[in-house]
């Protein structure tokens, strides 16, 4: 009979030699050696429901916590280092670290960092967002971690961006509530929050733009309208206390006066809000990181319905598998933006490339429980030697090309974590929705929560 016991230490011996006869930037682009665990649950007893989501938390935490800008604390963009000429680890994203900085109760309450540490953290971050440009309150896509100054993100695309801005914001005041006691960490994030003009950004018109800079002006001219991602950033708009916008700047702009409604139907599940199939699954992820969605309503959808639907599409789409990609099916599913084998691209049941992206399932874990369970066994079971990383799950992955992601993305690590949070506990959505702020705001808006 094999002894698992001592195959275990000759794996883990070899490893050991292995990593340390190599140097350089090989690989996924992390700074330290690491040693996956040999056959991830094969070679023992199975994780527990519980053990496994605290597991894949836990890992995809270190991306945020010891992978973070130097000078910054926050979220670099990738961990590649040779991404975007040679920049990769020096860009910080807003967006990303507003997903990661939701984390941080998370963090504290499970007992991988402790209050303390949290604090210090967010103090380093606060320092570095209070001193680098900002544009009528709002923060760039990118800024370079080394310099404090901003990274145009591309064309146009050098000045304030209102979405990154507002995935920031929610992820800030998500702190704010947890950290209530600390009076500092209260004021300087109210003080980052109050000055977001996000009334500008309507030009005078009844939408939100998503673009203006110093050199560019609102030349970019994309306006912020539904149904996408976006949800957070009208919510945030009208809950500010200083430069709120009116109730007609979310009807006519982002529910283009209810045209945003299509009433779409796939595999008999209704899906009020989208595009065909739903589109990535990011849209039922990024604005519900701390807007909870479980009462969530108004005159345009059910939210929770809504996101559930987009949820069960992407699990049925799979399982129905129209272009017969390898690997697809019931344990492996899900569609969102993401690297491919060809780059990066926006995925979704109409753009489907073969490529499955473990933070659809994984952050979608409120909606589709059992779905999403199902799938982050396969991937951490059965694909977890090549899949599972320093930082839990590459970015993504495609049987069809015999291709695993060589790193990882701060928008797609964030969610994971939060979002098995709010399943397991609810809290962040706690957190925010007893933000008094945000109430006004949302009964401003008519929403019923």
């Amino acid at each position: 009979m094999i002894n698992l016991e001592k195959l275990r230490k000759f794996y883990l011996i070899g490893m050991i030699l292995i990593f340390s006869a190599c140097s350089g930037d090989d690989g996924p682009g992390y700074q330290e050696p690491y040693i996956p665990d040999p056959g991830n649950g094969n070679t023992g007893e199975l994780l527990s429901h519980d053990e496994l989501l605290e597991k894949v938390q836990q890992q995809t935490f270190k991306y945020f916590w010891d992978f973070a800008g130097t000078n910054s604390g926050l979220a670099k963009e990738r961990s590649q280092a040779d991404a975007y000429g040679g920049e990769g680890r020096n860009i910080v994203t807003m967006g990303g670290s507003g997903f990661g900085l939701a984390a941080f109760p998370v963090a504290v309450e499970r007992g991988w960092v402790s209050r303390s540490q949290a604090i210090q953290r967010l103090e380093k971050i606060l320092d570095f967002l209070e001193t680098i440009p900002t544009y009528h309150g709002a923060y760039s896509h990118w800024y370079l971690d080394n310099t404090a100054q901003t990274r145009p993100f591309g064309d146009m695309d050098d000045g304030g961006d209102l979405v990154e801005t507002a995935f920031l914001m929610q992820g800030l005041l998500i702190n704010r509530q947890y950290f209530s006691e600390e009076t500092s960490i209260v004021n300087r994030i109210t003080a980052l929050w109050e000055a977001v003009e996000w009334d500008w950004y309507t030009k005078e018109e009844n939408v939100l733009y998503w673009h203006w800079s110093t050199n560019f002006g609102f030349q970019k001219n994309l306006k912020i309208q539904g149904w996408n991602e976006s949800l957070i950033v009208y919510v945030l708009a009208a809950s500010s206390p200083t430069y709120s916008v009116q109730p007609e700047v979310y009807h006519q702009g982002w529910a283009s006066n209810g045209s945003m409604v299509n009433d779409r139907q796939h595999y008999g599940i209704n899906l009020t809000l989208g595009p065909a199939f739903g589109g990535p699954l990011f849209f039922a992820h990024y604005s519900f990181i701390g807007l909870d969605p479980r009462n969530l309503s108004d005159q345009y959808a059910n939210y929770w319905e809504q996101n559930r639907a987009h949820s069960l599409i992407h699990y049925n789409y799979a399982i129905d598998n129209p272009k017969n990609f390898e690997g697809y099916g019931e344990n492996s599913w899900g569609f969102t933006a993401s690297d491919n084998f060809e780059g990066y691209s926006a995925h979704s049941p109409t753009n489907d490339l073969g490529v499955i992206t473990p933070t659809a399932a994984l952050s979608s874990f409120p909606y589709t429980p059992e779905e999403s369970m199902k799938a982050l066994r396969y991937f951490y079971e059965e694909r977890g030697n090549e899949l599972w990383g320093p930082y839990g799950f590459y970015d993504a992955f495609s049987e069809e090309e015999n291709w695993v992601a060589n790193g990882y993305l701060a928008i797609d690590q964030g969610p994971i974590i939060s979002m098995i949070e709010n399943h397991r506990t609810g809290l962040l959505w706690e957190l925010f929705m007893a933000d008094e702020e945000i109430q006004a705001g949302l009964e401003r808006l008519d929403f019923n929560f």
